[in-house]
Protein backbone atom coordinates (compact mmCIF):
# COMPACT_ATOMS: atom_id res chain seq x y z
CA UNK A 1 0.00 0.00 0.00
CA UNK A 2 1.10 3.07 -0.99
CA UNK A 3 1.53 6.56 1.22
CA UNK A 4 -2.19 7.96 -0.31
CA UNK A 5 -3.61 4.57 0.78
CA UNK A 6 -1.88 4.70 4.16
CA UNK A 7 -3.50 8.13 4.50
CA UNK A 8 -6.77 7.33 3.56
CA UNK A 9 -6.93 4.20 5.93
CA UNK A 10 -5.56 6.51 8.60
CA UNK A 11 -8.71 9.21 7.77
CA UNK A 12 -11.10 6.27 7.79
CA UNK A 13 -9.56 4.64 11.43
CA UNK A 14 -10.35 8.26 12.64
CA UNK A 15 -13.83 8.80 11.50
CA UNK A 16 -14.65 5.38 12.60
CA UNK A 17 -13.37 6.03 16.06
CA UNK A 18 -15.44 9.44 16.20
CA UNK A 19 -18.41 7.89 15.34
CA UNK A 20 -17.77 5.30 17.70
CA UNK A 21 -17.13 7.97 20.66
CA UNK A 22 -20.45 9.42 19.67
CA UNK A 23 -22.31 6.17 20.01
CA UNK A 24 -20.68 6.13 23.54
CA UNK A 25 -21.62 9.11 24.66
CA UNK A 26 -25.23 8.14 23.60
CA UNK A 27 -24.90 4.78 25.42
CA UNK A 28 -23.44 6.49 28.53
CA UNK A 29 -26.68 8.94 28.30
CA UNK A 30 -29.00 5.60 28.00
CA UNK A 31 -27.71 3.67 30.48
CA UNK A 32 -27.91 6.82 33.37
CA UNK A 33 -31.24 7.49 32.51
CA UNK A 34 -32.42 3.58 32.91
CA UNK A 35 -33.36 3.21 29.45
CA UNK A 36 -31.32 -0.36 28.97
CA UNK A 37 -33.30 -1.23 25.37
CA UNK A 38 -31.99 2.38 24.14
CA UNK A 39 -29.14 1.10 24.77
CA UNK A 40 -28.62 -2.48 23.09
CA UNK A 41 -29.86 -0.69 20.01
CA UNK A 42 -27.06 1.76 20.46
CA UNK A 43 -24.40 -0.93 20.76
CA UNK A 44 -25.98 -3.04 18.07
CA UNK A 45 -25.11 -0.03 16.01
CA UNK A 46 -22.00 0.20 17.88
CA UNK A 47 -21.18 -3.61 16.56
CA UNK A 48 -21.58 -3.27 13.11
CA UNK A 49 -19.03 -0.06 13.08
CA UNK A 50 -16.65 -2.21 15.12
CA UNK A 51 -17.03 -5.52 12.12
CA UNK A 52 -13.79 -6.20 10.88
CA UNK A 53 -11.92 -3.13 13.46
CA UNK A 54 -8.60 -4.92 15.05
CA UNK A 55 -8.40 -3.68 19.04
CA UNK A 56 -5.91 -6.66 20.06
CA UNK A 57 -3.03 -4.08 20.32
CA UNK A 58 -5.40 -1.34 22.49
CA UNK A 59 -5.57 -1.73 26.42
CA UNK A 60 -7.30 -4.44 27.55
CA UNK A 61 -10.13 -2.89 29.51
CA UNK A 62 -10.79 -1.19 25.88
CA UNK A 63 -11.33 -3.82 23.75
CA UNK A 64 -14.42 -5.35 22.49
CA UNK A 65 -14.40 -9.18 21.96
CA UNK A 66 -17.67 -10.05 20.95
CA UNK A 67 -18.88 -10.53 17.40
CA UNK A 68 -22.28 -10.73 17.58
CA UNK A 69 -22.52 -14.62 17.52
CA UNK A 70 -25.07 -16.41 19.62
CA UNK A 71 -23.62 -17.81 23.13
CA UNK A 72 -26.38 -20.48 23.26
CA UNK A 73 -25.73 -24.00 23.26
CA UNK A 74 -21.92 -23.57 22.71
CA UNK A 75 -18.92 -23.69 24.46
CA UNK A 76 -18.23 -19.87 25.77
CA UNK A 77 -14.92 -18.18 26.64
CA UNK A 78 -15.94 -15.49 29.32
CA UNK A 79 -13.03 -12.95 29.37
CA UNK A 80 -12.66 -10.53 32.32
CA UNK A 81 -10.58 -7.57 31.51
CA UNK A 82 -12.47 -4.56 33.50
CA UNK A 83 -11.66 -4.50 37.47
CA UNK A 84 -12.28 -6.70 40.04
CA UNK A 85 -15.41 -4.67 41.20
CA UNK A 86 -16.68 -5.04 37.93
CA UNK A 87 -16.19 -9.25 37.67
CA UNK A 88 -18.24 -9.60 40.58
CA UNK A 89 -21.07 -7.13 39.21
CA UNK A 90 -21.32 -8.65 36.18
CA UNK A 91 -20.36 -12.11 37.04
CA UNK A 92 -24.17 -12.60 37.55
CA UNK A 93 -24.63 -12.83 34.00
CA UNK A 94 -22.52 -16.30 33.50
CA UNK A 95 -25.00 -18.42 34.36
CA UNK A 96 -27.85 -16.63 32.02
CA UNK A 97 -26.57 -17.22 28.68
CA UNK A 98 -27.67 -21.21 27.95
CA UNK A 99 -24.37 -22.24 26.77
CA UNK A 100 -23.85 -25.92 26.58
CA UNK A 101 -20.46 -24.88 28.15
CA UNK A 102 -19.25 -21.39 29.79
CA UNK A 103 -15.61 -21.11 30.94
CA UNK A 104 -14.66 -17.82 33.07
CA UNK A 105 -11.38 -16.41 32.38
CA UNK A 106 -10.48 -14.50 35.42
CA UNK A 107 -8.54 -12.47 37.96
CA UNK A 108 -6.88 -15.38 39.98
CA UNK A 109 -7.47 -13.24 43.22
CA UNK A 110 -10.86 -14.07 42.46
CA UNK A 111 -10.65 -17.94 42.44
CA UNK A 112 -11.72 -19.39 45.44
CA UNK A 113 -14.66 -16.38 45.96
CA UNK A 114 -16.23 -17.71 42.75
CA UNK A 115 -16.20 -21.17 43.34
CA UNK A 116 -19.58 -20.58 45.31
CA UNK A 117 -20.96 -19.47 41.88
CA UNK A 118 -23.48 -21.60 40.01
CA UNK A 119 -23.41 -21.89 36.10
CA UNK A 120 -20.47 -21.55 35.53
CA UNK A 121 -18.80 -24.92 34.26
CA UNK A 122 -14.84 -23.87 34.57
CA UNK A 123 -12.54 -21.20 36.24
CA UNK A 124 -9.14 -20.31 34.35
CA UNK A 125 -6.91 -17.98 35.85
CA UNK A 126 -6.25 -14.78 33.84
CA UNK A 127 -2.55 -14.05 32.56
CA UNK A 128 -1.37 -11.42 30.05
CA UNK A 129 -1.27 -14.21 27.31
CA UNK A 130 -3.99 -15.95 25.32
CA UNK A 131 -6.19 -18.27 26.71
CA UNK A 132 -5.19 -21.84 26.36
CA UNK A 133 -8.76 -23.28 26.42
CA UNK A 134 -11.06 -24.78 23.65
CA UNK A 135 -14.00 -22.69 22.82
CA UNK A 136 -16.80 -21.65 20.56
CA UNK A 137 -17.52 -17.78 20.93
CA UNK A 138 -15.62 -15.84 23.62
CA UNK A 139 -16.98 -12.99 24.89
CA UNK A 140 -15.85 -10.11 27.54
CA UNK A 141 -17.74 -10.19 30.81
CA UNK A 142 -19.24 -6.61 30.69
CA UNK A 143 -20.53 -7.29 27.39
CA UNK A 144 -22.76 -9.86 28.50
CA UNK A 145 -25.36 -7.66 29.11
CA UNK A 146 -26.04 -6.41 25.86
CA UNK A 147 -25.39 -10.13 24.39
CA UNK A 148 -28.95 -11.26 26.54
CA UNK A 149 -30.33 -8.04 26.16
CA UNK A 150 -30.65 -6.78 30.10
CA UNK A 151 -33.02 -4.96 31.33
CA UNK A 152 -33.01 -3.08 34.75
CA UNK A 153 -36.03 -5.37 35.99
CA UNK A 154 -34.01 -8.92 35.67
CA UNK A 155 -30.69 -7.13 36.81
CA UNK A 156 -30.58 -8.80 40.23
CA UNK A 157 -30.67 -12.62 40.38
CA UNK A 158 -31.93 -14.26 43.72
CA UNK A 159 -29.69 -12.89 46.04
CA UNK A 160 -27.41 -13.75 46.94
CA UNK A 161 -25.00 -15.02 44.24
CA UNK A 162 -22.01 -15.45 46.25
CA UNK A 163 -21.47 -17.21 49.28
CA UNK A 164 -19.15 -17.66 52.48
CA UNK A 165 -19.23 -18.54 55.78
CA UNK A 166 -18.91 -14.93 58.41
CA UNK A 167 -16.42 -14.31 60.18
CA UNK A 168 -16.34 -14.02 63.41
CA UNK A 169 -15.66 -11.09 64.44
CA UNK A 170 -15.32 -9.08 68.05
CA UNK A 171 -18.24 -7.10 69.12
CA UNK A 172 -20.09 -10.04 67.58
CA UNK A 173 -22.36 -10.57 70.82
CA UNK A 174 -23.35 -7.49 71.85
CA UNK A 175 -25.80 -4.71 70.72
CA UNK A 176 -24.07 -2.68 69.21
CA UNK A 177 -23.91 -2.42 65.59
CA UNK A 178 -21.36 -3.81 63.47
CA UNK A 179 -20.36 -1.55 60.79
CA UNK A 180 -17.88 -1.61 58.13
CA UNK A 181 -15.86 1.67 56.52
CA UNK A 182 -14.27 2.01 53.31
CA UNK A 183 -12.70 5.12 52.66
CA UNK A 184 -10.62 4.91 49.25
CA UNK A 185 -10.50 3.60 46.20
CA UNK A 186 -8.27 3.19 43.68
CA UNK A 187 -5.49 6.44 42.64
CA UNK A 188 -7.34 5.91 39.22
CA UNK A 189 -10.17 7.95 40.06
CA UNK A 190 -9.47 9.97 43.41
CA UNK A 191 -12.83 11.69 43.19
CA UNK A 192 -14.13 8.56 44.43
CA UNK A 193 -12.48 8.85 47.05
CA UNK A 194 -12.75 10.56 50.69
CA UNK A 195 -10.01 12.08 52.95
CA UNK A 196 -9.66 9.80 55.63
CA UNK A 197 -8.94 12.56 58.68
CA UNK A 198 -12.87 13.52 57.78
CA UNK A 199 -14.26 10.50 59.38
CA UNK A 200 -13.32 11.55 62.75
CA UNK A 201 -16.97 12.78 63.89
CA UNK A 202 -18.55 8.95 63.14
CA UNK A 203 -16.54 7.84 66.07
CA UNK A 204 -18.66 9.86 68.36
CA UNK A 205 -21.51 7.49 67.45
CA UNK A 206 -22.93 5.58 70.41
CA UNK A 207 -24.00 1.92 69.91
CA UNK A 208 -21.69 1.27 67.16
CA UNK A 209 -18.50 -0.96 66.67
CA UNK A 210 -16.34 -0.17 63.79
CA UNK A 211 -14.30 -2.39 61.41
CA UNK A 212 -11.89 -0.99 58.73
CA UNK A 213 -12.51 -3.01 56.04
CA UNK A 214 -10.00 -0.62 53.55
CA UNK A 215 -7.53 -2.50 51.87
CA UNK A 216 -4.50 -1.61 50.12
CA UNK A 217 -1.88 1.22 50.70
CA UNK A 218 -4.99 3.32 52.23
CA UNK A 219 -5.40 1.51 55.63
CA UNK A 220 -2.12 3.13 56.65
CA UNK A 221 -4.18 6.55 56.69
CA UNK A 222 -5.83 5.34 59.69
CA UNK A 223 -5.38 6.99 62.56
CA UNK A 224 -8.61 7.40 64.28
CA UNK A 225 -8.96 6.09 67.91
CA UNK A 226 -11.67 4.00 67.18
CA UNK A 227 -12.42 0.63 64.93
CA UNK A 228 -11.43 -3.01 64.78
CA UNK A 229 -9.03 -3.50 61.96
CA UNK A 230 -9.44 -7.51 60.85
CA UNK A 231 -6.92 -9.82 59.73
CA UNK A 232 -7.69 -9.69 55.33
CA UNK A 233 -5.47 -11.14 53.89
CA UNK A 234 -7.53 -12.34 50.68
CA UNK A 235 -11.12 -11.02 49.04
CA UNK A 236 -12.75 -14.35 50.85
CA UNK A 237 -11.25 -12.84 53.90
CA UNK A 238 -13.28 -9.56 53.20
CA UNK A 239 -16.27 -11.29 52.22
CA UNK A 240 -16.57 -13.03 55.08
CA UNK A 241 -15.83 -10.11 57.49
CA UNK A 242 -18.75 -8.53 55.50
CA UNK A 243 -21.32 -11.25 56.32
CA UNK A 244 -20.18 -10.48 59.77
CA UNK A 245 -21.81 -6.76 59.58
CA UNK A 246 -25.09 -4.98 59.85
CA UNK A 247 -23.93 -2.96 57.78
CA UNK A 248 -20.83 -1.69 55.11
CA UNK A 249 -20.33 2.13 54.64
CA UNK A 250 -18.18 2.46 51.33
CA UNK A 251 -17.00 4.29 48.47
CA UNK A 252 -17.50 3.01 44.74
CA UNK A 253 -15.00 0.51 44.72
CA UNK A 254 -14.86 -2.77 45.00
CA UNK A 255 -15.97 -3.46 48.76
CA UNK A 256 -19.34 -2.22 47.61
CA UNK A 257 -20.23 -4.78 44.99
CA UNK A 258 -18.66 -7.42 47.01
CA UNK A 259 -20.90 -5.98 49.88
CA UNK A 260 -23.91 -6.17 47.10
CA UNK A 261 -23.41 -10.00 45.62
CA UNK A 262 -23.43 -10.79 49.50
CA UNK A 263 -26.70 -9.25 49.94
CA UNK A 264 -24.89 -7.26 52.95
CA UNK A 265 -27.12 -4.21 53.64
CA UNK A 266 -24.31 -1.50 52.40
CA UNK A 267 -24.35 2.64 52.05
CA UNK A 268 -22.57 3.21 48.50
CA UNK A 269 -20.80 7.07 49.00
CA UNK A 270 -21.03 8.73 45.33
CA UNK A 271 -19.83 11.14 43.92
CA UNK A 272 -21.92 13.77 42.15
CA UNK A 273 -20.58 12.66 38.38
CA UNK A 274 -20.98 8.84 39.27
CA UNK A 275 -20.75 6.05 37.21
CA UNK A 276 -23.14 5.24 34.59
CA UNK A 277 -24.43 1.93 36.50
CA UNK A 278 -25.84 4.34 39.60
CA UNK A 279 -27.80 5.88 37.06
CA UNK A 280 -29.47 8.98 38.14
CA UNK A 281 -30.78 10.98 41.03
CA UNK A 282 -32.01 7.70 42.72
CA UNK A 283 -31.29 6.49 46.28
CA UNK A 284 -31.23 2.66 45.21
CA UNK A 285 -30.34 0.70 42.55
CA UNK A 286 -31.65 -2.81 40.88
CA UNK A 287 -27.99 -4.22 40.82
CA UNK A 288 -28.28 -4.73 44.84
CA UNK A 289 -31.36 -4.75 46.58
CA UNK A 290 -29.60 -4.03 49.46
CA UNK A 291 -27.67 -0.89 48.61
CA UNK A 292 -28.70 2.57 49.17
CA UNK A 293 -26.79 4.84 47.43
CA UNK A 294 -25.89 8.49 48.69
CA UNK A 295 -24.81 11.01 46.06
CA UNK A 296 -22.90 13.95 46.86
CA UNK A 297 -25.38 17.03 46.30
CA UNK A 298 -22.47 18.97 44.36
CA UNK A 299 -19.08 18.06 43.13
CA UNK A 300 -16.64 17.67 45.54
CA UNK A 301 -19.23 17.79 48.63
CA UNK A 302 -18.12 14.50 50.85
CA UNK A 303 -19.37 16.96 54.00
CA UNK A 304 -23.30 16.56 53.22
CA UNK A 305 -23.01 13.00 52.60
CA UNK A 306 -21.06 12.55 55.56
CA UNK A 307 -23.46 14.57 57.43
CA UNK A 308 -26.38 12.61 55.73
CA UNK A 309 -24.12 9.54 56.96
CA UNK A 310 -24.26 10.13 60.71
CA UNK A 311 -27.46 11.79 61.14
CA UNK A 312 -29.12 8.14 59.51
CA UNK A 313 -26.72 6.05 61.33
CA UNK A 314 -27.70 7.85 65.05
CA UNK A 315 -31.35 7.32 64.00
CA UNK A 316 -30.66 3.03 63.10
CA UNK A 317 -28.60 3.23 66.50
CA UNK A 318 -31.93 4.78 68.26
CA UNK A 319 -34.33 2.56 66.65
CA UNK A 320 -32.14 -0.47 67.70
CA UNK A 321 -32.18 0.58 71.17
CA UNK A 322 -35.45 0.82 70.99
CA UNK A 323 -35.86 -2.43 69.74
CA UNK A 324 -33.80 -3.99 72.30
CA UNK A 325 -35.29 -1.81 75.18
CA UNK A 326 -39.12 -3.19 74.09
CA UNK A 327 -37.49 -7.23 74.26
CA UNK A 328 -36.32 -6.74 77.41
Amino acid sequence: MGLDGDLSNRNSQSTLCAQLDELNGSWLAAMRAGRFSQAWRISDAALRLRSGMECSHWPRHEQFIWRGAPLAGRRVLIRCYHGLGDTIQFVRFASRTSARHVTLWVQPQLLPLLRSMRGIDRLAPLDEGTPRISYDVDIELAELMHALRVTPEVLAPELPYLHVRPAELEAAGDERLRVGIVWAAGQWNVRRSIPCEWLATLGDIPGIAWFVLQRGPSLSEWRHDFGTIPRIDDIVDEARALRALNLLITVDTCSAHLAGALAVPVWTLLPYDADWRWMRRRAETPWYPTMRLIRQPRAGDWRQVLRIVERDLRARVAQVGGASEARS
